[in-house]
């Protein structure tokens, strides 16, 4: 098993500083990758609020903090990712432009390093095969907002070594995750169960059976949900949504993705 002392993130968005926020708490040296500057500074601001936030609820120490801030080098370069021990993906859904992202990451990247894709729906075996040396290759999905959610889905390629699950296993109890280690394609447990629901809630929309208000309510309601199925598709991004359940329908044959998934003009329900 390798141990991890340090890491790149690849994508400044509200997933990826989210990562790079609790792996350089964890003590680990991170450069956080995204080719837009303006990306890159709202990645840097999102994260030295979040710590801002824990400072003033008297949970993290101001001089901590600001050591948290120094560990995390943002850069719009990709080949800065070529020293890292491990490289975490957390870029658009869209299984092309992974893709894409991962054949330059092989050229710049160590042949010892583990990369880790936080897809939450793309098969790990498929964007594997965009690499050198599949048998290094993970899926590592966080829930946002990282720093709160204690889930990591550790999902396994046709071709992951026991020994890269194992790393990146390891890794996430240093960073304070509980793992799950999903095994069957589509792979990842939690979308395969929750996309369902938050279709339904949609369909129930679309076909005028009810308001979205009214139907978060009954699940707030009656069943404890601190958020309904909706405002939670639009906490996760409908455009997101969207591409989790296509993926699911090609895995499985079944959940027919409702039109207003795809036809809200704002990407929004409300």
């Amino acid at each position: 098993m390798q141990v991890i002392q340090n890491c790149a993130v690849i994508g400044a968005g509200t997933m990826g500083s989210g990562i790079a926020q609790v792996a350089a708490s964890a003590g680990l040296p991170v450069t956080m990758i995204d080719a837009s500057a303006d990306a890159l500074g709202r990645g840097m601001q999102r994260i030295q609020d979040s710590l801002a936030r824990l400072v003033k609820k008297g949970t993290l120490k101001p001089e901590d903090a600001e050591a948290i801030t120094k560990r995390i080098k943002p850069s719009p370069e990709l080949s800065e990712a070529g020293g890292a021990d491990l490289v975490i993906e957390a870029i658009f859904e869209d299984e092309a432009v992974k893709r894409a992202t991962w054949e330059k990451l092989n050229a710049a990247c160590r042949a010892d390093a583990i990369f880790a894709s936080n897809t939450s729906s793309i098969s790990i075996s498929r964007l594997a095969a965009a690499v050198a040396n599949p048998e290094r290759f993970i899926g590592m999905h966080f829930f946002n907002p990282v720093p709160v959610m204690k889930l990591i889905e550790v999902i396994r390629g046709n071709r992951t070594s026991p020994e890269a699950c194992a790393t990146v296993v390891e890794l996430s109890k240093r960073l304070g995750k509980n793992a799950d280690r999903g095994q069957r394609l589509p792979r990842l447990h939690l979308h395969r169960v929750l996309m369902p629901l938050i279709n339904e809630a949609i369909f129930a929309v679309y076909e005028g059976v009810a308001k979205p208000e009214a139907i978060d309510e009954i699940f707030k309601l009656g069943m404890a949900h601190p958020m309904g199925p909706l405002t939670l598709a639009d906490f996760i991004g409908l455009d997101v949504c969207l591409n989790i359940m296509e993926v699911l329908q090609r895995g499985f044959r079944r959940s027919q993705v409702p039109p207003l998934s795809a036809a809200a003009p704002d990407g929004r329900l409300r």
